[in-house]
Order: C-alpha cells, then sequence, then structure tokens
C-alpha cells in the first residue's frame, strides 16, 4: 500500500513559519513579575539583594515591600527602567534591586511581591548563625566594653561610668547605645574622646564615652548591657554588625547608722575656707566687714553641699546673702562648689571672733565620719569715739548682771532668713531707758543765693564739653575699627597657605580618590574629590564639590555626589554606601570610554531574564 505524499509550496511554509514564531514571541512576552534572589544561603549578618522584574509598563507605585518586613530589615532600594522595540511591539523592562538584612537565624520564605494586579512566585532564603568577624590575626574587628569604677557605691554617691568602642575597621551608619536606669541619675561627663591602641598585634581606634552616675536607691542596680550595630564594608561584601558588652553590677549601700549629721555628704574630699576681710585697717562698731565661705567637695554636685547658717549675737550682727551653687566636671568626675557671703557688723569693741565653719561628711574609702573646719582670722574692733573713755574708764570694773545678758546669743530664726535688725530691744526698766542718751537735734539752715545766673552758665558749658568729648570719642572708636578690619583683611591667609595640596600631581590624586572610592571609603571622599579638582581646574575655580558638579557638567556623576552627600551626612542606622558607582563615573568621565551598562550586568548575573 502506497501513501500519498502531498507537498505544500515554499512560499506557504514560510509564512505559517512565519505566524508560528510571531505567536510563541507574544507568548513570551506576557506581563509577569519575576523575583529572584542573589544568594540562597547567607549568615545573620550579611546583606543579601532581591531583584524584582516587570514585564509591563504600569507598575503603579512599584513593588509592595510590606510583606518582607517582618523578617527583613530593608536596608536600600534601586530602581531601573528599560523599552524595547521588536516587530512592531514595544516592551517595557522595570527592575527593582532591594537590600535586605534578615532580623533572626533560620529558614526563610520570601512571600510573593505583588506589583500592580500581578504578583511573583515565592522565594526561599537560609539565615545561618553568624561568625564573629575577626582580622587574618584571629582578633575581633568590634569590641564593645562596658565598666565602673567601683561595684559598692553608698546611696547618693558617684559612679563613674566608661564606655569603650573599639574598631579595626571602619564603621558606617553606627548606632551605639546609652546607658539608662530608673535608679540611677546619670547624665555625660565630658565629649567623646579618642585614642589607638594596638591589642594582639592589630590596632584598634578607641572611643571613650564616660558617664557619671549617682544611685538613688539602696539594693542591687544592674546597668544591662550596651550595643552597637554597624554596617561593615568588606573583601565579601557588606556585612551588617551588632556587638554586645557585658552587663555592670552594682551594690547600692544605704546611709550607715554611725552617721550622725542629718546632711548625707558621701565623698572622700572636702576644703572649706572662711575668710574676713574689711575695708578700713582699724574697723569700729557699725563698720561693715565681709565674711567669705567657701566649700569644694570632690564627688558630689553643688546642690549636695549643706547649707551653712550661724545666728547673731550681741558681738556682732549677721547679714547673709544667697549663697551660690555650682558643679564642674573633669575627667575625674565633678566637683560641688558652694560660696557664701555674709555681712558682718561689729556692736562691741575688742577681738571679733566668728565661729568655725565646719562640714561633716563621710569618707567611703575609710568608711568614717570626717569633719572639714575652716577659722577666720580674728579682728580688733575699735570703740567709737564717743564712747572710748566710757568704755575705758576703769578695766577694774566688774561686768553687771545686765550686761553679761547683753552677750548671750540671739537663737537663730527658724522661718526667715532676713538680717537682723541692730535696733535694740525695749527694756522694761525705767532706770536703763534713763542711761541711754538721746541725741541731740541738727539744725540745718539752707540758704538761697541771691544771683543763680553764674551756677546755669556754668552747667551749659559743662553741657556743651560732654558733648564735644562724646563726639571725639566716636570718631576715634570708628577709625580704629575701619584700620583693625583692613589689617584683618589683609592677614587672611590663601587657601595654599590654609590647606596645602597634599599630592604631587592630578594622577596621583586621582588614584587616590579611585581607590577611596573602591573601599567605599566615605570619610575621605571629600578631601580626595577636593584634592583631584584642585589639580585638575585650579585653586581659583574650586570651593567645594557643588563646583566640581558644576565644572564636570555630567547628570550622572552629579546625582552620584549628590547621593554620596546624603549618605555623609545621614544619621540614620540603614544607609550605608558604596563607592563603586562613583569610581566608575569618574573613570568614565576621565578616560572618555564609557563602561558596561547596567541592563548587561543585569543579564550576565541573571540569563533566564
Amino acid at each position: 500500500m502506497v501513501a500519498n505524499l502531498y507537498f505544500l509550496p515554499r512560499p506557504i511554509i514560510t509564512v505559517l513559519c512565519f505566524l508560528t514564531a510571531l505567536a510563541f514571541s507574544s507568548f513570551s512576552i506576557a506581563d509577569q513579575v519575576t523575583a529572584a534572589l542573589d544568594k540562597s544561603i547567607i549568615s545573620e549578618s550579611e546583606a543579601v539583594q532581591l531583584t524584582i522584574r516587570t514585564d509591563f509598563a504600569n507598575t503603579a507605585n512599584g513593588p509592595d515591600l510590606s510583606p518582607l518586613k517582618r523578617d527583613f530589615e530593608i536596608v536600600s532600594r534601586t530602581q531601573n527602567s528599560q523599552f524595547s522595540f521588536n516587530l512592531g511591539t514595544n516592551q517595557a523592562l522595570n527592575f527593582w534591586v532591594v537590600t535586605l538584612m534578615p532580623k533572626a537565624v533560620g529558614n526563610f520564605q520570601i512571600p510573593p511581591i505583588k506589583v500592580g494586579e500581578l504578583q511573583s512566585e515565592p522565594l526561599y532564603l537560609e539565615v545561618k548563625p553568624a561568625k564573629q568577624m575577626t582580622d587574618k590575626l584571629g582578633n575581633p574587628l568590634v569590641m564593645l566594653k562596658f565598666k565602673s569604677d567601683i561595684t559598692e557605691p553608698y546611696v547618693q554617691q558617684q559612679v563613674l561610668v566608661t564606655l569603650e568602642l573599639y574598631t579595626a575597621v571602619p564603621l558606617q551608619s553606627a548606632n551605639l547605645t546609652t546607658p539608662n536606669h530608673p535608679s540611677l541619675l546619670l547624665e555625660r561627663l565630658s565629649d567623646d574622646q579618642m585614642r589607638y591602641e594596638e591589642i594582639n598585634g592589630t590596632s584598634y581606634q578607641v572611643l571613650t564615652r564616660e558617664y557619671v552616675a549617682f544611685p538613688q536607691l539602696s539594693g542591687p542596680i544592674e546597668l544591662v548591657n550596651q550595643s552597637v550595630e554597624a554596617m561593615v564594608n568588606t573583601h565579601t561584601g557588606i556585612h551588617k554588625v551588632s556587638i554586645k558588652s557585658t552587663p555592670i553590677s552594682l551594690n547600692v549601700l544605704s546611709i550607715p547608722a554611725s552617721y550622725g549629721n542629718s546632711n548625707w555628704l558621701p565623698t572622700n574630699a572636702v576644703t572649706a575656707r572662711s575668710v574676713l576681710s574689711n575695708g578700713a585697717s582699724n574697723p569700729r562698731i557699725g563698720d561693715t566687714l565681709f565674711w567669705d565661705i567657701d566649700i569644694t567637695a570632690q564627688g558630689v554636685l553643688g546642690e549636695q553641699l549643706p547649707v551653712i547658717s550661724y545666728p547673731s549675737n550681741r558681738a556682732y550682727k549677721l547679714y547673709p546673702a544667697s549663697p551660690n551653687y555650682e558643679t564642674n566636671k573633669n575627667i575625674n568626675g565633678v566637683t560641688g562648689h558652694a560660696s557664701m557671703r555674709i555681712e558682718v557688723v561689729p556692736t562691741q569693741s575688742g577681738p571679733l571672733k566668728l565661729p568655725d565653719v565646719q562640714v561633716t561628711y563621710w569618707d567611703p574609702i575609710t568608711r568614717q565620719t570626717k569633719v572639714a573646719t575652716a577659722s577666720a582670722a580674728v579682728v580688733d574692733v575699735a570703740p567709737l569715739p564717743n564712747n572710748s573713755s566710757t568704755n575705758q574708764s576703769d578695766p577694774t570694773n566688774p561686768i553687771t548682771d545686765s550686761e553679761s545678758t547683753l552677750k548671750q546669743e540671739i537663737p537663730p530664726q527658724s522661718t526667715s532668713v532676713a538680717p537682723i535688725s541692730l535696733a535694740k530691744s525695749k527694756q522694761p526698766n525705767s532706770t536703763q531707758e534713763k542711761s541711754i542718751e538721746s541725741p541731740e537735734p541738727v539744725e540745718v539752715i539752707i540758704t538761697t543765693p541771691n544771683n543763680s545766673s553764674p551756677h546755669w552758665m556754668a552747667i551749659a558749658a559743662g553741657i556743651i564739653m560732654l558733648i564735644g568729648g562724646i563726639g571725639l570719642g566716636l570718631w576715634i572708636i570708628l577709625k580704629r575699627r575701619s584700620s583693625f578690619v583692613a589689617d584683618a583683611a589683609s592677614s587672611v591667609p590663601t587657601l595654599q597657605e590654609f590647606a596645602p595640596l597634599s599630592s604631587g600631581n592630578e594622577e596621583a590624586a586621582y588614584q587616590q580618590l579611585i581607590k577611596g572610592c573602591r573601599h567605599s571609603d566615605l570619610n575621605t571622599l571629600r578631601l580626595n574629590l577636593l584634592e583631584w579638582a584642585r589639580h585638575r581646574w585650579g585653586d581659583d575655580a574650586i570651593r567645594s564639590v557643588d563646583d566640581i558638579k558644576r565644572l564636570t557638567d555630567t547628570p550622572h556623576l552629579t546625582q552620584l555626589l549628590m547621593e554620596a552627600e546624603l549618605v555623609m551626612y545621614s544619621s540614620s542606622a540603614s544607609s550605608y554606601w558604596n563607592g563603586d558607582a562613583l569610581a566608575d563615573a569618574l573613570e568614565e568621565y576621565v578616560t572618555g570610554q564609557t563602561k558596561p551598562s547596567q541592563a548587561s550586568q543585569l543579564k550576565t548575573l541573571y540569563p533566564n531574564f
């Protein structure tokens, strides 16, 4: 049996092949959302990049990343768009590259990412525990130490708390926690201190942050461990480091029962000063003397120092002013200072002896009560001229009962600190009233001159001279100010004197700039840019990075410089900078040769796209 074979003409076969290819082409470019990960297994401190691609133009607000926030921290997000035309049809490609940082260890599912009305397929990622990042010598790249100078302080005793951050590599977007506790009065002691230290062959940059704390309650207090989170750029990529310190445990002691003073003052060093000064060389009764009292204590605030008050007596009257309290900070902690000035008015002749200044405090080192004492010098008070004969007529005359009563101290006032009046109180005894001599009336005679015109002439002449003197003084001041401004303008240093170039030529500065960009060294980027630009365009044309943007006149390079500046001045912990793109743009500008586009690189990384 022979089958009949029918052959179609060649033109018909060609048309059928074209229609078949067109059908498959239409099927292949159907709208879809594709997602891919650059890694399927990462460590806890390692970032992963999620790439999302769409084959349609209407993407609305882009991909919905909210399902990722439960298990991942979104570090950054970039977008790129492409358009292509083929056989009379057009195709729009949109790419989103999202950098993710896992929040925990385990197996995670990247949920379907929705873009418009379509969504991608789910992905799977395994996160393993992160190993401690070390250098070639096996030393950790980042360390954090948290310590205190004492572990058993008394209530309200000073405790110095130190937080030290050791780094062997530059950190990006570092976030260092601040110690805090409800039972501690805690504040910064000084600005951050920076030093360099070598440990086991590794050179560390050490940032030291000092705090001072005052426990407010007795009993155990624990300061939780502090932590630092940052991004580190290594040869294996960008990693997130999270380092924690050990906690601090304090056992706060209560006020000892043997401390008998009502004002609790825990310190190991107190100094007191008591000085009585007078304006006259031979003070008399009724003159005003000044009694200055100063108290300084280490490790306490100025408000913790005691309030000192003394009563007046029949030998002198005291008029205290309001005390001044200060607190000074240094590397050894705080120092409290209290100063007071009291006006002293003698009311009796003879030696004037003021009471001693005594400050009771508790020494935490020896655990004993101590007293700091200061005494003012004794001053001899002379009698009034009209009372000298009466007071010194008979030195052998015994003191009567009324005179002994006058020498008794007046108790201090409990409800007022106002100055005590010098007026004597009335005595019921009539014989004492008769003995007080009443002052004789003073007769004042006022005479009016007959002719007052010379006085008015003198006043007018004085006013004219005063106005002339003021005008001359203003002219001299303006003359000196103009000459000072001219001298200051002539002494302004030039840019070459203020910031001389450190590299020999433009090529050396350019290589240093490219090297810093390749290492993503954001700290030296601005200096390297200005160094290269000053070699290329001269010091007169370069003042800032904005001049580089203007002179290069390249939108892509300007955008990368702006992005670097945003990261440089950003305080967000989720910001980091990769300098490879800026290095490529600088090389394109200098050499004039275009680098491969991102589309070709994505096609190489993801051949299925």
